[in-house]
């Protein structure tokens, strides 16, 4: 039977977490003396007070993904903001109090990002995020660095994540787990392969992207919207940075593309990353037990997937 964390063990890790970062943080030279917890899901994320710093710390992670391989994607992220700050864009960038390196500590890979006070009294405008979209992605393309292919999906991991699901029925049914493998198997090759992405849809362009749906990862500054959360910046065709947003969010991305001379998003490729998306989310159901509340969000998704014609 799966063990779901408790909420007091919860609550450990996520003090473990901050115990980390505020230690690394002074071996750096900051002075913290009030840590503030800012944000606790998938990373937990806080200000290292009075120090204008924020650490975040992945804690909710898939078991294939090592400290490593964490810091690794880490590096691009906080080379890609660094980058795009340089520019002028507008991002949360990475602190230049500390060097821009992921530091690893008691078991974490933290990072450590420029304080940014936030705009509480706005609501997130989803349509004008996806909107703006367009203009992250025509700043991105000339970003000089390499990026995986793909590499937001994940495709090892995803794998992985399948075959541990196989020994949790309680997590999704042995039918289900089924169906998801027979069309992650389809289109496994064309996430792993640029190759064979590029012979499936010839004359797709690809460049760099966010890699985690821009519109819903916008922060709202007292200084005006900032481009956030590049954790899964990678290498692949703009679409997957609007996939499973709909129809409405995905017009809107189109004229922002069209104002900026860009092109628009191609159906097929939509389909393709709208079909990937929807795997990583089963995938993701290995994340219950570390994190019990994500059923809350997952279920209706899974829900929905089942009951739609299988794409095999």
């Amino acid at each position: 039977m799966t063990a779901f964390l408790t909420q007091e063990q919860l609550a450990d890790r996520t003090s473990a977490a901050v115990d980390a970062a505020v230690a690394a943080g002074r071996e750096l030279g900051l002075t913290v003396t009030e840590p503030r917890l800012l944000h606790d899901l998938f990373s937990v994320v806080v200000h290292l007070e009075p120090a204008p710093v924020v650490a975040r710390i992945p804690t909710v992670l898939p078991d294939s993904v090592s400290l490593d391989s964490i810091s690794r994607r880490q590096r691009s992220e906080l080379d890609v903001t660094r980058w795009l700050a340089d520019q002028g864009v507008p991002v949360l960038p990475p602190s230049p109090l500390v060097p821009r390196e992921p530091v690893q500590r008691d078991g974490f890979s933290i990072t450590f990002w420029q304080y940014v006070p936030e705009n509480r009294d706005t609501e997130p405008d989803y349509a004008a995020n996806a909107e703006s979209t367009a203009a992250l992605h025509a700043a991105l393309r000339d970003y000089p660095g390499q990026l995986n292919f793909l590499g937001a999906a994940e495709p090892h991991s995803l794998s992985a994540s399948l075959d541990q699901l196989a020994e949790h029925p309680e997590l999704i049914s042995p039918e289900d787990l089924a169906r998801a493998r027979r069309e992650w198997q389809a289109l496994e090759p064309l996430v792993s392969s640029q190759e064979q992405f590029q012979k499936a849809f010839p004359g797709i362009d690809l460049q760099p992207i966010h890699g985690d749906s821009p519109p819903a990862n916008i922060f709202a500054a007292t200084d005006g919207d900032r481009y956030a959360d590049f954790e899964l910046v990678s290498y692949g065709p703009v679409e997957w940075d609007l996939a499973a947003l709909g129809p409405e969010l995905e017009a809107a991305y189109n004229r922002g593309a069209r104002r900026n001379g860009q092109r628009e998003l191609d159906g097929d490729v939509l389909a393709f990353v709208n079909a990937v998306g929807m795997l990583r989310v089963i995938a993701t159901l290995e994340l219950v037990p570390k994190l019990p509340v994500l059923a809350e969000y997952l279920n209706p998704a899974v829900d929905q997937w089942r009951a739609t014609p299988s794409q095999q």
